[in-house]
């Protein structure tokens, strides 16, 4: 990473992690609300996850600390390491997935332009970019970067444009809930919190911390979940990219597929490498870029696609409450528990807000889950803050009086 990062750079940043086929793919999901309500929705959940990321983010800018050196604020050095594996898993998930997105999307546009498809050699392919990508000096700051966000916007803009020219309204299939749509628009922006301290950490400034990451953010991701609900709404199709095909827009095609790839998944797989080297210092980054990119692709040769909406709750379920219990002890608590192995209170609070998130799903609440999650989770927390300070102030004043 360059030593600072500036807000412009900082809304590029995000802007290009937003830009990306799986969040087009999570905005067809929405189709069965209908345009509005579904507008209304991604709006309405990105808004309340970007906020919370944005305010994690502040936490690694003011501490100068990566995504999970800022979790062993709250869960202790040894707590914090079952956090950077959990982000681990998570990223080299998100890695597979973006993966598989671009191999799909580019057997459509090469089967028509070379007659060739082949999804083991694309995805191989695809992974060799990424890597050349990550282990280049840019890290997401660099002129470069920013210029190739500004053109993948662009690029995007054009696609929206082609996907509203369809032929009227196709009705969709499925069933959609309002609750169920709101946490599909929440849980994206949340499946970043474990990374975004990894580069607000170097930004110039709180406010570029913050409203760089926000923006970036919210902008980018809400604009391609509403080219994905208006794509499966107006064209029958959830993929923008058939349809850029058929308006003969080939190269605008390749160049979305591309970018949109490798400026989002380096930074899973950097964020990847940072958590590791949190637990351990025994490899060089470079190695750890190389392992897990080759992980990553050789899984997503395998990964199942059907599952994955499950894997979007399953990200929310966790690092909904873990983040809970960061974002408490540092702005209402005001805690630190660093020094610490673990931070016993912090885990039993998220754990149980594991456990209510699976458990609330299954009510539809109109906040989504994850929100009440966090609720759950806050005030379990509080309670057995309070209920462990009382032990050990009880504690005290025995052994004085002894």
């Amino acid at each position: 990473m360059s030593k600072t990062i500036g807000g412009i750079s900082m809304f590029a940043l995000w802007l290009g992690a937003a830009v990306s086929l799986a969040e087009v793919m999570t905005g067809s999901l929405l189709a069965p609300l209908g345009l509005q309500k579904g507008i209304i929705v991604i709006l309405a959940g990105h808004l309340i996850g970007t906020l919370i990321l944005a305010a994690v983010g502040v936490i690694g800018f003011r501490e100068k600390k990566t995504a999970i050196e800022s979790a062993k604020l709250s869960f202790g050095k040894y707590g914090s390491n079952m956090v950077a594996i959990l982000n681990c898993i998570q990223l080299i998930g998100w890695t597979s997935i973006m993966l598989i997105q671009c191999s799909k999307s580019l057997q459509v546009v090469t089967q028509k332009l070379f007659g060739f498809n082949n999804f083991t050699v694309l995805t191989v392919l695809a992974g060799a970019l990424v890597l050349i990508w990550t282990l280049s000096e840019h890290k997401g700051t660099h002129l470069i970067n920013n210029l190739a966000v500004t053109l993948l916007f662009g690029l995007c803009v054009a696609m929206g444009l082609a996907v509203l020219k369809g032929q009227g309204v196709v009705p969709a299939t499925g069933d959609m809930t309002l609750a169920a749509g709101l946490e599909l628009s929440v849980v994206m922006p949340l499946s970043w919190i474990p990374l975004i301290s990894d580069y607000t950490r170097s930004a110039k400034s709180g406010r570029g911390s913050f409203w760089g990451s926000f923006l970036g953010y919210f902008l980018g991701s809400s604009f391609m979940y509403i080219i994905g609900l208006a794509s499966a709404i107006y064209t029958g199709s959830p993929d923008p990219i058939e349809i850029l095909m058929k308006l003969n827009m080939g190269f605008a095609a390749v160049m979305i597929i591309i970018l949109s790839t490798v400026t989002t998944t380096f930074l899973d797989v950097y964020s990847t490498v940072m958590s590791t080297t949190s637990v351990t210092q025994k490899f060089s980054r470079k190695t750890l870029i190389v392992v897990f990119t080759a992980l990553s692709t050789g899984l997503a040769l395998y990964f199942p696609m059907e599952s994955y909406t499950d894997f979007l709750y399953m990200i929310g379920s966790v690092f909904a409450p873990v983040f809970t219990i960061v974002l408490l002890d540092y702005y209402i608590l005001k805690k630190n528990y660093s020094q610490f192995s673990f931070n016993v209170p912090g885990l039993i609070a998220a754990a149980v807000g594991v456990y209510a998130y699976y458990q609330l799903a299954a009510f539809n609440l109109i906040l989504g889950t994850s929100v009440p999650a966090m609720l759950v989770t806050g005030a379990v927390y509080l309670v057995l803050v309070t209920v462990s300070k009382y032990i050990r102030q009880h504690h005290q004043l025995a052994r004085e009086d002894i």
